[in-house]
């Protein structure tokens, strides 16, 4: 595991374990409305997927390029390889993988994910569209959450669409940033800055 996934894993231990985080508070009127994972179709959902916003774990705010790539194990375990360059494009690719236990009875979308023993740290698949083109993963305690698609870029009307949904579900939806995925986007609003 190199260092960037290591701090970044035990900032989410330390927040998750400690009942704590170093988020802002959540104003949206809806905050404590628990969050209700949606059914996944496993087979359907693997493959890459690239961070198009997220609510970031402290060390992602450095990263372009950002993408998952979930592979489903013989064992029914996941495989969850998650790759970046930080600090620009012109920096190599860099990531770690970990594995992702899906949680029986809770429709493929709760996975459980252990990369240290003994920590583990839970993250719910919150939205899927019907293509499976489009997802939003999330910690329970929506303090970090992942907005990711199929490609590259999503449309703005979809983005804002799915914001809105995201606010119904108590998302403080104004900490969301997108993430840098083509050069031409450094330095645009709305986006993480890259240092």
């Amino acid at each position: 595991m190199n260092q960037f996934a290591r701090r970044v894993l035990i900032i989410l231990f330390v927040a998750v374990a400690a009942g704590c985080t170093f988020a802002p508070v959540n104003r949206n009127p809806h905050a404590d409305k628990a969050l209700e994972p949606v059914s996944v179709d496993l087979s359907r959902y693997m493959g890459r997927w690239y961070v198009i916003s997220n609510i970031p774990v402290v060390d992602e705010r450095d990263y372009v390029g950002s993408c998952a790539t979930w592979t489903l194990r013989e064992d029914g375990r996941i495989e969850d390889a998650v790759l970046g360059r930080k600090h620009g494009f012109d920096q190599p690719e860099t990531g770690s993988v970990f594995i992702a236990r899906p949680e029986h009875g809770a429709r493929n979308s709760v996975w459980k994910i252990r990369p240290v023993w003994p920590f583990e740290f839970v993250v719910l698949t919150v939205y899927l569209d019907p293509d499976y083109e489009y997802t939003v993963r999330a910690t329970p305690d929506k303090n970090f959450a992942w907005i990711l698609a199929r490609h590259p870029e999503m449309r703005e009307e979809t983005y804002q669409a799915v914001l809105t949904r995201l606010d119904a579900m108590g998302f403080d939806i104004a900490r969301f940033k997108k993430v840098v995925q083509f050069p031409e986007q450094i330095g645009k609003p709305g986006f993480h800055s890259v240092r």
